[in-house]
């Protein structure tokens, strides 16, 4: 039996396959969280993980973090600056000593320090801080970066909708959050796939600069707003990812 799909089953079919069940809207006075729904694929990590040494080298340059960490103007949005001095300054951006078998330019994140690396030649990588949820905690593996956003849309599938209705408002149907400051998923978003599907996971921007170094009850992979913007701009193709 043939058949032909209206034109709203074929936009949340089409919506379905952007989804992001990382982050959700927060009730008044919290912080935005993340869905419970973690991938069904977990790889176990190399028995050798990368890991960060002390450096022997001369030491990096000093970076300004009043400029890095300052107000931006990007794509029409005024992203407020951080207050980047009361962040542990290990969550700040910099580059440190990195031995490493992963490829350069691959992503690695370290759940137990709450690091994310960019690979750079020469054992050395680029570290950010990042904030983990649950879901975030409890992923481990291999997978790509298959595609990223400027700004995206935050859209809450169905079975989230189920289990709080309140965010109704945001679901297929109703297209979904638009971009903008208080978007969960922030500046940037970069999508986790595994074997050519969606696992769900994100490594995305953040309006809640408290939450970097820090867990949170659910979500993914949370960056500063400037850090996810710096670590977008670097990502190209379909970039190898590791998170241990």
């Amino acid at each position: 039996m043939s058949f032909q799909l209206s034109r709203r089953s074929l936009l949340a079919v089409v919506a379905s396959s952007i989804l992001s069940a990382c982050t959700q809207v927060p009730k008044p006075g919290l912080e935005p969280n993340a869905a419970d729904k973690t991938s069904k694929d977990v790889i176990t990590p190399p028995e050798k993980a990368p890991i960060e040494l002390e450096r022997k080298d001369e030491p990096p340059p000093k970076l300004d973090y009043a400029q890095i960490y300052g107000p931006v103007k990007d794509e029409g949005y005024d992203v407020p600056g951080v207050q980047f001095d009361a962040i542990k300054p290990e969550f700040l951006r910099q580059e440190v000593a990195y031995a490493t078998n992963e490829p350069a330019y691959s992503i690695v994140v370290d759940t137990q320090k709450m690091f994310l690396y960019w690979v750079l030649p020469g054992g050395k990588a680029i570290r950010y801080g990042v904030g983990l949820g649950a879901q975030g905690r409890a992923w481990k593996g291999r997978a790509v970066v298959h595609w990223k956003r400027k700004w995206p849309r935050w859209t809450v599938p169905d079975d989230m909708v189920a289990r709080q209705p309140h965010l109704k408002k945001y679901g297929i149907e109703a297209g979904g959050m638009d971009p903008g400051l208080s978007n969960p998923l922030g500046a940037r978003a970069m999508y986790i796939f595994q074997d050519g599907q969606d696992t769900l996971y994100r490594i995305h921007g953040s309006p809640q600069w408290r939450s970097i170094g820090k867990n949170a009850s659910a979500g993914c992979v949370r960056m500063l707003q400037q850090d996810a913007i710096d670590l977008y701009n670097r990502v190209r193709g379909k970039t190898p990812l590791l998170v241990i």
